[in-house]
């Protein structure tokens, strides 16, 4: 059983209650917009086994250690994780060909600062946005998701609100 904690869209502000509500999970995954500099990232990496990928707003420092996309297996469970992915079944064109190339159990984006979880029947597939948990954009609420990835399956996911940007 992994227990992760899933955030995206910091654009340079890292909440101290991120590492209380993260404190349990055993890895910490980041889908983009660190923000212009790599202090989120590297305080994230230094908190907990960490994965991410860079988003639209990130700089070299973010792009030169962190890939656009990032697949991988956690447990039984394919993952694909990119920072600008859209939903189902308006997926961002390159996204639905690797989607449908790579079929993963979960699919996570960031980008919209919109908090969705919810399955593809389509594609088979898990999708995830943590939202935003910054406290640039249009957003009203900042937002974290917290899940269990228990063998092949998923289960457990909790939205955390960090309140109001």
């Amino acid at each position: 059983m992994t227990r992760i904690g899933l955030i995206s869209d910091t654009h340079n502000y890292l909440d101290d209650a991120v590492f209380k509500h993260f404190d349990q999970c055993d890895e910490v995954w980041h889908a983009g917009d660190f923000g212009t500099a790599a202090e989120v990232a590297d305080k994230l990496k230094a908190f907990k086994p960490f994965k991410g990928v860079y988003g639209n707003i990130d700089g070299r420092d973010i792009r030169d250690e962190y890939p656009e996309k990032l697949i991988w297996k956690c447990e039984d469970v394919k993952v694909f994780m990119t920072h600008i992915g859209g939903y189902s079944p308006k997926y961002v064109p390159g996204v639905r060909a690797e989607l449908l190339a790579e079929q993963p159990k979960l699919f996570i984006c960031g980008h919209s600062h919109i908090l969705k979880v919810l399955y593809d029947e389509k594609m088979q597939c898990l999708h995830m946005n943590p939202g935003a948990a910054g406290k640039h954009g249009w957003h009203k609420v900042r937002t974290l998701i917290r899940f269990v990835i228990d063998g092949d399956r998923m289960k457990d996911c909790e939205v955390i609100e960090l309140g109001g940007r």
